[in-house]
């Protein structure tokens, strides 16, 4: 696999970067560490379900966490 692909597929983790004082509700702190492990693992189908539940569960309206930045 290509470094620009692997690359590519790091992407989502930056996506969660967010001001120090803007903490992560409890499941968007799971998925983004289940994410994180996915992508050590090269697990991009795992890395890719777990952005996709992060979007639905931000989406729904439980996520206490503020916007991205």
């Amino acid at each position: 696999m290509s470094q620009d692909r692997q690359e590519h597929h790091l992407v989502g983790a930056d996506s969660l970067v967010r001001a120090p004082e803007a903490p992560l509700c409890l499941p968007c702190h799971h998925l983004a560490l289940a994410e994180a492990e996915a992508n050590a693992a090269y697990d991009w189908s795992r890395a890719t379900d777990c952005r996709v539940l992060l979007k639905r569960h931000r989406a729904t309206g439980e996520c206490s966490a503020p916007e991205p930045v």
